[in-house]
């Protein structure tokens, strides 16, 4: 596998070509036919085991190693005309092995509202180990929200897809309601009946895990927050049920503010099979323009989790998603949320090129539109996720969880299946 980055005049064609590749495959891999055209800085996934390369002036065969992540070793295999001291030449071709093989296996979650469509389902099943379905709001008696998500369910029934249902104290007009898991936990028998209502749910449903996303949790309801995640595994243990929580991206035990202070990450480290955190938002719709998940934001946050919870817990958060914002920014406007493959269609209809800041490894692009308004977009590609997805392995995770799986963004799934083997439940 190697991430080409689309010069001037490139095309599917010429990659294809220089890669080796059938271009059917390239086009399928990358999502390509739905692009008029390659906008430069465009990062193109290619799956393949080697690269035709054109020596270029200064090139040695320890630097053309370097660039691919390969060994001068597997270049002089691949070419026995070539000796190690050869004297390569401008514009001679050679073969080079590209460096990366499968890296090893990952638990994946995906996390989907009921209304997913059918076809980005039926493409995206195959990477997944659990499907998160999103989501059963929490009532102050303990009773469920319930949602219609039998169709969905029906779907992931017969594959090796673990379903999982989400809980959270999500009110019915949109936001995390406090008061209502402040409430919730002062009535015992509420608690009781709620961890009653979702074991019922989940046997009536099909499901086998259960991620619990309780936000903006009052501090003083921490510890009823982690007693419940006690009571509910207590509860899963003879069901063979999997438990997972999803916490705010904290960087010490004792981080201000209502998003963080409940979030206990020892107590969930050790209670839950698997926490999902939700390394994202940096840039957020309601925020000033930002890369969405900035690799060094993202991995202090690892740093501190991997100090509190077994690695091989962590699930670490990727956006499927990013923000295009008008500029110059005014507190209280909103971004525009966009599909990963919608960033790149602005990219094509505004005629802009797609640049990449290598501080936070993401990409971004700035255009005018008709009324001569500016603005940038923050998104992910494939590079800004290969960083992310050697942050996993560098710090052995368990693996990513994508906020959501609504779209389907192809390199994304590229990147998976040509570098990893994904886990089953089932």
């Amino acid at each position: 596998m190697v991430i080409h980055i689309v010069k001037d005049g490139d095309t599917p064609y010429s990659i294809a070509q220089e890669y080796g590749v059938s271009l059917s495959g390239l086009i399928a891999d990358n999502g390509l036919a739905a692009y008029a055209y390659l906008p430069v800085g465009l990062a193109v996934v290619v799956a393949s085991d080697t690269v035709r390369y054109t020596v270029k002036q200064g090139d040695s065969l320890y630097t053309i190693a370097r660039e691919y992540d390969t060994t001068v070793r597997r270049i002089l295999e691949a070419n026995p005309r070539l000796n190690e001291n050869a004297q390569l030449a401008i514009g001679q071709q050679i073969t080079v092995p590209l460096g990366r093989d499968i890296r090893g296996s990952l638990d994946i979650n995906g996390f989907a509202y009921p209304s997913i469509a059918d076809q980005v389902l039926q493409n995206t099943l195959p990477f997944l180990t659990y499907l998160s379905v999103f989501s059963y709001s929490v009532n102050e008696d303990g009773t469920l929200v319930d949602i219609n998500d039998d169709a969905v369910l029906d779907r992931i029934a017969g594959t090796n897809v673990t379903p999982m249902m989400v809980v959270t104290n999500i009110e019915p007009g949109g936001g995390f309601s406090s008061d209502r898991l402040q409430n919730l936990f002062a009535n015992s028998a509420a608690v009781s009946d709620l961890v009653d209502n979702i074991i019922n749910t989940m046997e009536d449903k099909g499901f086998t895990a259960l991620n619990v996303d309780f936000e903006y949790v009052y501090q003083a309801n921490r510890e009823d927050y982690n007693n419940f995640l006690r009571t509910l595994k207590e509860r899963f243990l003879p069901l063979g049920y999997i438990l997972t929580s999803s916490l705010a991206p904290k960087l010490s035990a004792n981080q201000q503010g209502l998003l963080y202070e409940a979030h206990d990450y020892a107590a969930h480290g050790e209670i839950c099979d698997y926490v999902i955190i939700m390394t994202y938002e940096w840039g957020f719709a309601y925020g000033p323009p930002l890369p969405v998940a900035p690799i060094g934001s993202v991995e202090d946050v690892i740093k501190y989790a991997v100090s509190e919870i077994p690695s091989e817990k962590i699930l670490m958060g990727i956006p499927n998603y990013g923000y295009d914002w008008v500029l110059p920014y005014r507190p209280g406007t909103a971004a525009r949320t966009l599909s990963l493959s919608n960033c790149v269609q602005i990219a094509i209809q505004e005629n802009t090129d797609i640049m990449f800041d290598n501080v936070s490894q993401s990409p971004f692009l700035s255009y005018y539109d008709m009324n001569g308004q500016e603005h940038i977009t923050w998104f992910e590609d494939a590079r800004s996720i290969q960083a992310k997805l050697e942050l996993i392995e560098k710090y052995n995770l368990a693996g990513p969880s994508y906020w959501t799986v609504m779209t389907y963004f192809a390199p994304n799934w590229t990147l998976i299946r040509t570098q990893y083997d994904v886990r089953k439940n089932i």
